[in-house]
């Protein structure tokens, strides 16, 4: 029988596989993301660019499965992991690095959402095209479905996480259909050709810069692989299911990333993708299999789903972890019956409502997230080789060889080096402009406040930009293997 959660306690339900299969949000994203790169860039640098935006989510992966070790009851993933590190230097890099994070995969919900509502429209009730206005925004055909769709969503995950994992297998599933037609059957049909992919980058002079803003704008969709690490406290073997699902998910995708594209643009053709860089995989999946476009219409939705469920299930869980760490308002350090973190889902809820209803160009939302997201693994990375100086006989089931120290750091710089310049060149792209980096910039600035108001109006304590507390060697230190692994 199943653990009964408390009001502060995660039921421990969950095994390697389920947080695998929550991950595989990652290659369903990139089915929604995959056009507009291969129609901006060429075939073979979307596969490059894909490519390497997963070599260093898996390399960051390995590196989150020690940090994940250590601290396998902390819900919320890398972000909290980022404040462990740092807190002792910086207590206030733990709210940034978290609402940053959070902001990611929240924000994700509301383009996933619209996207469903475009298809749904395009697909079935192509004379649906109606506009309502209200006082702040127009209410569309599309928008009312994205609107159901997250209503729908919120409901199914605030009854707990067995039926988040059932929606995340069934949504899941469906997607292997597509990913096998893309991936495998292309090389079978006869009319796959590698003449339909070119090289564009670096068409403009400037390819470095050009490659640095396209891995930012590809950053959350690969990097987010680390997803499985959120659930920490509620796998049944904290240490090695977290480690199992990281790695698994991580070369999974890796996988995914690059023979995905490679597949469909040989089948399609880059001007194909470019003219319609949504729904062009109707076109290629009536080119390898014959007819049936709302079958694949279906699939994609299936997809889209699925980013949402994991969006709304680990954006909720990071606001509840920085919670319980005392770094925002307190009232989200709560689970409901079903033991899952209902209010900070509301929260999402709303945020998602407000972004579907009053944004246009939903793209744009990706932009703006990634600033905090890719910020939070550089604090998580830098965390990383803090607690490998600062604490060095802290617990560690799964540590890492010796080698991984400058790997680490030559991570974080490139990371660095991403988020510079494609914080300051969204015009590459045409996704986000100043707006968005502002935007980006008060959603960090919003966690500060609320950090204070936490400390100072809640916990009547003076702010301590360095803090020590917790950090004594668990009693549990020993009692695992600690060799490397």
């Amino acid at each position: 029988m199943a653990e009964v959660a408390s009001s502060h306690e995660f039921a421990k339900t969950m095994r390697w596989y389920d947080g695998f299969v929550l991950s595989l949000t990652m290659p369903a994203a990139l089915v929604a993301a995959l056009g507009y790169s291969i129609g901006a860039l060429g075939g073979w640098s979307a596969i490059a660019l894909w490519g390497a935006a997963m070599v260093l989510a898996t390399l960051m992966n390995w590196v989150y499965s020690e940090m994940a070790a250590m601290f396998p009851d902390k819900p919320g993933g890398i972000a909290l992991y980022a404040h462990e590190g740092w807190k002792r230097h910086l207590s206030l890099v733990g709210p940034v690095a978290t609402f940053g994070y959070w902001f990611a995969w929240t924000g994700a919900i509301a383009v996933f959402a619209s996207i469903i509502g475009s298809l749904v429209q395009a697909q079935w009730f192509s004379g649906q095209d109606w506009t309502s206005d209200w006082v702040l925004f127009e209410l569309t055909f599309p928008k009312l479905v994205a609107v159901a769709v997250l209503v729908a969503l919120w409901a199914v995950n605030v009854l707990g996480l067995q039926i988040t994992l059932r929606l995340a297998y069934v949504t899941g599933a469906l997607l292997m259909i597509p990913l096998f037609v893309f991936i495998v059957l292309p090389y079978f049909t006869g009319d796959w050709s590698a003449d339909r992919l070119t090289w564009r980058l670096g068409d403009d002079g400037d390819g470095l810069r050009t490659a640095l803003v396209w891995l930012y704008i590809m950053g959350w969709t690969a990097f987010g692989v680390e997803t499985c690490a959120a659930f920490a406290p509620e796998y049944r073997d904290g240490v090695r299911d977290t480690s199992r699902a990281l790695k698994a998910a991580a070369l999974f995708s890796l996988g995914v990333f690059v023979l995905l594209p490679l597949g469909i643009t040989g089948v399609v053709g880059e001007q194909a993708i470019a003219e319609d860089p949504v729904t062009f995989y109707v076109l290629a999946f009536e080119a390898i299999v014959g007819g049936a476009s709302g079958v694949m219409v279906a699939f994609i939705i299936a997809s889209l789903i699925l980013v949402m469920n994991t969006s709304l299930a680990d954006g909720s869980r990071a606001l509840y972890g920085i919670a319980e760490d005392r770094m925002t308002v307190r009232q989200l350090h709560h689970l409901n019956s079903r033991g899952v973190p209902a209010r900070a889902m509301t929260i999402a809820l709303v945020v998602n409502l407000v972004l579907i209803l009053l944004v246009t160009n939903t793209l744009a939302i990706l932009a703006t997230g990634n600033l905090g997201y890719i910020l939070a693994h550089i604090f998580a990375l830098t965390g990383f080789l803090l607690l490998r100086r600062d604490r060095p006989s802290w617990p560690r089931p799964i540590r890492l060889p010796a080698i991984f120290l400058p790997l680490t750091a030559v991570l974080a710089v490139v990371l660095t080096a991403i988020l510079v310049v494609g914080a300051t060149s969204f015009s590459i792209t045409g996704y986000g402009g100043p707006r968005e980096l502002w935007i980006a910039l008060g959603v960090l600035a919003s966690s500060l406040v609320l950090f204070v108001f936490r400390r100072v109006v809640q916990d009547h304590e003076p702010i301590r930009l360095r803090d020590r507390e917790d950090e004594n060697v668990p009693s549990t230190a020993g009692s695992r293997d600690t060799a490397p692994r």
